[in-house]
Order: structure tokens, then C-alpha cells, then sequence
């Protein structure tokens, strides 16, 4: 089989992707020094490089496949195939302004806009009938108002560091998370269309795991229909007789936020002996 090339951004993604792949079994060993990591299945060749090149660099196929965030293909508008949302890194493409000024106040002269986004800028300011100019910016967008931008288009996660600098939110333009996106060309080609898919599944499969932890239980024979109907599982209970006629074990697979009102109904209606762990993967 051809060697899959692959490519992993740097910075705040990096340590979620890496993640992941060990998680799928895959072991990416790293120095800050190398742009190239060793990669513990030889099918793989992988290398770092930044978020925001990633898109273009699929695009043109000088890689196979790559991770970036969803905000960066939309910025370059890059002609991609996304092959999974991995929902890591979740962030905002928001407007903000400082406190001090209205939207009314905006439309009333022309505005300086600060942001690393100038095509997702553009087209929502555009859009919504602004005089501007554009400033481009290479990190920390947030410094910039109010003396030298009347509003930014920046990510954010939870708002935190925009209130902090006084600046509000007027609008939301964007969603985005981390994307798992594929070379055209490389899909028409058999063997790494099917390596492109098995790593979509082992991925599928760890962060189904994530959600998910594994319930165990012994169930009374007259307990046992009461509980079986309340129990969430993916299809139906792995069920076993207890030795002796004693009752019932059932094994499931739950969602977590299912577990704080789960388990105390479980002991409610009869369940004894319960065991919740962890899960690695689930293959649907």
C-alpha cells in the first residue's frame, strides 16, 4: 500500500488530534525541533504545519488528507472534501465591538475592522451594508480596539477574553471545529480511499467511546422487568443468568450525561452491585 500522507496543525489543535490518534492505536512521537514526527504504523507520513495552510495545501494534494479547523476552509475556501467533524476545539467566528459604541454608531461612518479572517470579514461586512477598511492581523485581535479598530471578527470560545477587553459580541458569523479533510483525487484512489476510511472509523469509534462509559449490574428476577424498560442503551442490554437462579447481570453502553440520573434510579428500582468504567472505542 502507498504511504498516506498526512497533514497535523500545530498550535491549540495539535495535542487534540495527537490524541486521538493514540486513542485509535496510532503513536505519533514528537520534538519541537522536527516537523516530521515518527508515526508507530509505517502507511502513515505526517507533518506539522500551520492550521491555516492546511486547506490550501489538501487542496492542491501536495498531502492526501489533514486536520484544520472548519473556520480555515471557509477562510481559503478551499476545494476540500470533509471526511469527518471531529467536534474538538469547538470555537466562534464572532463581530465585536467596544462597549462604548452601538451598531447604529458604526453605520454612521466609515470603520477600521481588525481580524485574521479577511475573507469571512469581508463577506459578512459587505453584507451588512458597512463602510470599512480592513486591517489585517496576525494574533492577538483583541488589542486592537478602540484605537486602532472600531471592530474585530475574531474565534472565541466562551467570550472570556473578549469581555475582558471591554469589547462586546453583535453577532455570531461562524461555527467551526476541528475538520478531518481529504484531497479530492486521493477518494478516487482505492488504497488510500479505504486507509482514509479506516481512519475515519477507528476516529468514529474513540469518540463515540468519549461519550459513552460501560454500566454492569446484577438485577433480582422480580426487579428485572421494571429495569430493563428504563435502560438507555445503544441497541438492546447484554443480558446473562446469574449462577443459581440469583437473577440477572446486564451489561450496557450509556451516554455520560445519562449517569447522574441513571444510576440512582438503577438502585432505586432494584439493581445491585453496579460497575461503571471507561470505554476506548465503540464500533458501531
Amino acid at each position: 500500500m502507498s504511504r498516506l500522507k498526512v497533514v497535523i496543525p500545530k498550535g491549540s489543535i495539535y495535542e487534540g488530534v495527537v490524541r486521538l490518534f493514540q486513542d485509535a492505536g496510532i503513536y505519533i512521537e514528537h520534538n519541537d525541533r522536527s516537523y516530521r514526527p515518527k508515526v508507530s504504523i509505517p502507511e502513515l507520513e505526517i507533518k506539522i504545519m500551520r492550521p491555516q495552510n492546511i486547506p490550501r495545501i489538501i487542496e492542491l494534494g501536495s498531502h492526501d488528507v489533514g486536520f484544520t479547523g472548519y473556520d480555515w476552509v471557509v477562510e481559503t475556501d478551499a476545494d476540500v472534501v470533509e471526511v469527518l467533524d471531529l467536534g474538538l476545539n469547538p470555537v466562534r467566528i464572532v463581530a465585536a465591538i467596544p462597549d462604548t459604541l452601538t451598531e447604529k454608531d458604526l453605520h454612521k461612518k466609515q470603520i477600521v475592522v481588525a481580524s485574521e479572517y479577511e475573507r469571512i470579514s469581508r463577506k459578512f461586512l459587505e453584507k451588512n451594508g458597512y463602510d470599512y477598511i480592513f486591517l489585517q492581523t496576525y494574533g492577538a485581535t483583541e488589542v486592537f480596539p478602540p484605537d486602532d479598530a472600531d471592530m474585530i471578527i475574531d474565534n472565541t470560545t466562551t467570550g472570556r477574553t473578549l469581555r475582558e477587553h471591554n469589547l462586546q459580541i453583535i453577532d455570531t458569523i461562524l461555527e467551526s471545529s476541528t475538520r478531518f479533510i481529504a484531497h479530492k483525487p486521493a477518494l478516487d484512489d482505492t488504497e488510500k480511499r479505504e486507509k482514509i476510511f479506516e481512519l475515519k472509523m477507528l476516529f468514529q469509534a474513540v469518540l463515540e467511546a468519549r461519550e459513552r462509559v460501560m454500566l454492569e449490574m446484577n438485577v433480582p428476577p422480580e426487579k428485572f422487568e421494571r429495569i430493563v424498560k428504563i435502560l438507555p442503551c445503544m441497541r438492546s442490554p447484554t443480558i446473562a443468568p446469574l449462577y443459581g437462579d440469583q437473577g440477572y447481570a446486564i451489561k450496557i453502553a450509556v451516554k455520560k450525561k445519562d449517569i447522574p440520573s441513571l444510576i440512582p434510579k438503577l438502585k432505586k428500582f432494584g439493581a445491585v452491585d453496579i460497575l461503571e468504567y471507561e470505554l476506548r472505542k465503540v464500533v458501531s
